[in-house]
């Protein structure tokens, strides 16, 4: 696909160079951070249909002397043609990443959503939206199936969202969830971390479904769900339901903990000073401990870290840092990483450290851990017991989040809305 489509997309052929012609074979961050343990997993946080076009921008604006060797690097990646054969290990996208989908291709879009509004001349702009995008993950499900097979179903995941406009409809987003986890066997279902998302969470492990807990910052949340798919699965084992395509990961939203909730305002309220390194630690305190948390009870699901941010910290000795994966490396977890990160991690690797393999077993730092816990948006998400599940639904960066991606797939929605127009 890329070599087909990107005029600059590495071959076999092509080699990376450095000074006087020296060949250089660097492999990129993300592949380090996958080796320092053999069930680390590395995800691509986008529809597939994407990578292509993203790439071949991508490497269009790379510097000249870098390009050959980020063409190698971004090949070695991900290839939706060939996924088995590339280093990611399964997809996450929602409504607002398909989205971007029908914005690298919205000829195509547009025509597909023509015939549908030709062959469902009672369909709401509503009706035609859900088809669109169920067709956006049967594609790209379909580009991981070869994955999915030849892992024996371990990998090869495309993690679909219900709607999050209806975060808080039980109902709505269970019917949903029935729709998608029914568009292929590698479809995974991805449900909020709300009060009804876990309701709903429940309810796919009862079907054998795989699931992705998304919107969820605390470790109260982490423990709601791994309850929820403990019920579950013993429900699914008494009722003799075939778990082949049963697997379960929980999201830590890692930057958009502190950038979306009451962190900030909080402390200073209470006169305290919160450095990034601070900041940083917090976000990986709370998922650490989730992380602790499923060990020690032996749970079956995956943590998975998202919302990373790369040259956070600013590192004094002038070295750019990624502490969202640095500082957790060498654990049993997953990444997962959108094209925008993606491409500030090429940017930045040559002067990115090595990720340590026993970065997981780091103590946190007593300096920054008291500062933290005096403060209490810290605590409600760090705590264990910090919200019931009655909670959830108000917690600050949950609120904003849903409130984020409704708007988003509402763009979505006025695309189709804009084709009913056309006709």
């Amino acid at each position: 696909m890329l070599r087909r489509k990107c005029p600059f997309a590495y071959s076999n052929s092509m080699t990376a160079t450095g000074g006087r012609g020296v060949t250089v074979m660097t492999k990129h961050i993300l592949e380090l951070i996958a080796a320092t343990n053999p069930d680390c997993e590395i995800w691509w946080d986008s529809s597939p249909l994407v990578y292509g076009n993203w790439v071949c921008k991508t490497l269009a604006a790379a510097p000249a002397q870098k390009r050959d060797l980020w063409a190698q690097q971004l090949q070695d990646f991900f290839d939706p043609d060939a996924p088995q054969k590339t280093l990611v290990r399964g997809v996450t996208t929602n409504p607002p990443l398909c989205q971007q989908a029908i914005e690298d291709d919205p000829q195509r879009w547009s025509n597909y959503i023509r015939g549908l509004i030709e062959e469902y001349p009672d369909g709401s702009v509503e009706d035609i939206y859900w088809m669109t995008y169920q067709e956006i993950v049967r594609l790209g499900a379909e580009k991981l199936r070869p994955l999915w097979q030849q892992s024996h179903r371990r990998y090869g995941y495309l993690s679909a969202q219900v709607d999050p406009r209806f975060a808080y409809d039980y109902a709505a987003m269970l019917r949903q969830a029935r729709e998608l986890q029914a568009i292929a066997p590698n479809v995974m279902v991805k449900c909020p971390g709300t009060f009804e998302g876990y309701r709903v969470l429940e309810e796919m492990t009862a079907m054998g479904v795989a699931t992705n807990n998304t919107s969820s910052f605390s470790v109260a949340q982490y423990i709601a769900c791994m309850d929820a798919v403990s019920r579950g699965l013993q429900r699914a084992r008494d009722n003799g339901i075939d778990l082949f395509r049963w697997r379960s990961v929980i999201t830590h939203m890692s930057d958009r903990l502190s950038q979306l909730g009451d962190l900030h305002r909080q402390a200073q309220a209470r006169g305290i000073e919160l450095s990034e390194e601070d900041i940083r630690w917090g976000e990986i305190a709370i998922f650490k401990r989730g992380y602790q948390l499923a060990g020690e009870r032996r749970h079956p699901s995956k943590m998975l870290m998202c919302s990373m941010r790369a040259g956070s910290p600013k590192m004094r000795d002038g070295s750019i840092a990624s502490w969202h994966i640095e500082k957790i490396a060498g654990a049993d977890v997953v990444y997962t990483c959108p094209p925008s990160y993606i491409g500030q991690l090429l940017q930045a690797q040559d002067k990115m450290r090595p990720p340590r393999a026993d970065a997981i077993d780091e103590a946190l730092p007593r300096a920054s851990m008291d500062k933290l816990m005096k403060i209490p948006y810290f605590l409600q998400s760090y705590q264990p017991d910090g919200m019931s599940p009655e909670q959830f639904n108000r917690h600050a960066p949950l609120v904003a989040t849903i409130a984020e991606f409704s708007a988003a797939t509402r763009t979505m929605v006025d695309f189709v809305a804009r084709q009913f127009e056309a006709n």
